[in-house]
C-alpha cells in the first residue's frame, strides 16, 4: 500500500500527552496508527464498519483527512510518519523515535481495547510489540511482503500483533508455518473497482481518440523510480510508438514533483505533441483506458490487473541493492509482480535489472499492440483474481479486530 498520493493537508495540532477520561458506558476504545494516505484510506474504511458493530465506539490515533472524517481523533497527523528513502528516514529516526515513545505513553494510558497498526511496519510493529507486551490487544492491517523475501519475519510480525490482517490470500498460509493467526480479509481496491471497467468512458475522460491505440507508461509513483526508469520507459515508448502509427502514450504523474521530472525526460524525447500526454494523477483512468500499460512493479501493477488491462512490468534497483539481495540470497521467489504471483504463473512479462531495456520492454509491448487476441486472453484470468480479491475488506477485518473485544 507505498504507491499511495501522500496528503498535503496541515498536520492536526499535537495534544499533550496526558490520560484521557475513559468514556461513559460501554462504549470500546480503538486505536489506530496510519503512516500514509493509503493507510490512512484503510483506516477509514474499518472504521466505518467497526461503526457499525460498535455505534458508540471511541476511535483515536494518527491518520489523514480520510480517518478524521470517519470520526477518528487524531493525536498527530499520518505526514509525520511519511517518510520514504534511506536518507530520509536516517535524517528523522530522533523525531521518530521520540514520537513512538510519546504515542506509546499515551496509548498505555489511554487503554484501547484494541491497537491496529495500518501498514508502517517499521513503526508500527515495534510500537505493537511493546503495548502488546503490557497487556494490550494488537492487530497489524496489511502485511509486509513475506511472501517474497525474508519469510522469517512473520514470527517477529507475530510477536507484535494478536492478529494479522493479510490483502493477498497466499500470505496467511506462510504466518501459519510460524503459528501466527493471520486472516485473509480482501483488498479494498477490489472491492472499489469495477469487475467489468469502462474503458469507453476513461478515454472520453481523458480526451483519446476512439480509433488511437493506448499505451499508459507508469514508471512509479516516486522520485527514486522515476530516476531510474522513466527515461528507460519512455525510451520503450518511443520504439513503440514508430512501430505503431498514430499511437498515443499517456504518462500519469503522481505529485508535481513527479511531473517536473517527467517533463524534464519528455523533452530529450522523441515523442512530441498529442503523441505523448503527462497527466496529473488519474493514473486508473490512464490504465483503464490503455490498450497495453507498461508499468513499474509495486503495488500500481494490482491496479493495472483489476482494470484487466494487459501489462508490461519492468523494474531496477541500483546495482549495489540486488547484489547484496542476490549475495544473501534475500528473494525466495523467482516472480515478482503480483499479478504472476497471484496467478501462481507467468501471465504478464517482467523484465528486471539488465533485461529492463528499452528494446526488450518495447518489443513485450508490442506483443500486445499486434496480438489482440493474446491480450484479449488475460481479461477473464485478471477478472477471476479480482473476484478472488473481493471480499468486502473492511467488513471482513472489521470482524477479526471484533474477536478481540472483551465484553465489559
Amino acid at each position: 500500500m507505498n504507491s499511495a498520493t501522500q496528503t498535503t493537508t496541515a498536520p492536526a495540532p499535537t495534544l499533550p500527552d496526558i490520560p484521557l477520561p475513559a468514556p461513559a458506558g460501554q462504549a470500546p476504545r480503538f486505536a489506530l496508527v496510519a503512516g500514509e494516505a493509503s493507510g490512512d484510506q484503510l483506516g477509514a474504511g474499518l472504521v466505518h464498519a467497526l461503526r457499525q458493530r460498535f455505534p458508540q465506539a471511541v476511535f483515536v490515533g494518527v491518520g489523514g483527512d480520510a480517518m478524521r472524517r470517519a470520526g477518528v481523533d487524531t493525536w498527530h497527523d499520518a505526514s509525520e510518519l511519511a517518510v520514504m528513502g534511506l536518507a530520509e528516514v536516517l535524517a528523522h529516526l530522533p523525531r521518530l523515535l521520540k514520537l513512538r515513545t510519546r504515542l506509546q505513553q499515551r496509548l498505555l494510558a489511554w487503554r484501547p481495547d484494541v491497537f491496529i497498526g495500518i501498514d508502517a511496519p517499521d513503526f508500527n510493529l515495534g510500537l505493537e510489540r511493546r503495548l502488546k507486551q503490557r497487556g494490550l490487544r494488537t492487530v497489524h492491517y496489511v502485511s509486509p511482503s513475506v511472501w517474497a523475501w525474508r519469510r522469517g519475519r512473520a514470527a517477529r510480525i507475530g510477536r507484535s500483533a494478536d492478529r494479522v490482517l493479510c490483502l493477498f490470500p497466499m500470505e496467511p498460509p506462510i504466518y501459519a508455518d510460524y503459528g501466527v493467526d493471520a486472516r485473509f480479509v480482501g483488498h479494498p481496491m477490489a472491492d472499489e473497482m469495477p469487475l467489468q471497467p469502462d474503458r469507453r468512458g476513461a478515454r472520453q475522460r481523458l480526451g483519446l481518440p476512439r480509433p488511437a491505440q493506448v499505451l499508459a507508461v507508469l514508471p512509479g509513483s516516486r522520485l527514486g523510480e522515476i530516476e531510474r526508469l522513466g527515461q528507460v520507459f519512455l525510451d520503450a515508448a518511443a520504439r513503440v510508438a514508430a512501430a505503431v502509427p498514430g499511437l498515443r502514450v499517456v504518462v500519469p504523474a503522481a505529485n508535481p514533483a513527479c511531473r517536473q521530472a517527467l517533463e524534464a525526460l519528455a523533452a530529450d524525447s522523441p515523442l512530441r505533441g498529442e503523441a505523448l500526454q503527462i497527466l496529473d494523477g488519474r493514473a486508473r483512468e490512464a490504465m483503464t483506458a490503455a490498450d497495453a500499460v507498461l508499468i513499474a512493479s509495486g503495488t500500481a501493477t494490482l491496479e493495472g490487473l483489476l482494470a484487466k488491462r494487459p501489462m508490461v512490468v519492468g523494474y531496477r534497483v541500483s546495482r549495489a541493492t540486488a547484489a547484496i539481495v542476490r549475495a544473501l540470497g534475500l528473494l525466495k521467489v523467482d516472480t515478482y509482480s503480483l499479478p504472476n504471483v497471484l496467478a501462481g504463473t507467468r501471465l504478464v512479462p517482467e523484465l528486471v535489472q539488465e533485461d529492463c531495456t528499452p528494446e526488450r520492454l518495447a518489443a513485450a509491448v508490442l506483443g500486445y499492440l499486434q496480438d489482440p487476441a493474446a491480450a484479449a486472453a488475460l481479461e477473464p484470468r485478471f477478472a477471476e483474481i479480482h473476484r478472488t480479491l473481493r471480499r468486502d475488506a473492511s467488513a471482513r477485518a472489521a470482524d477479526v479486530v471484533e474477536t478481540l473485544i472483551v465484553r465489559r
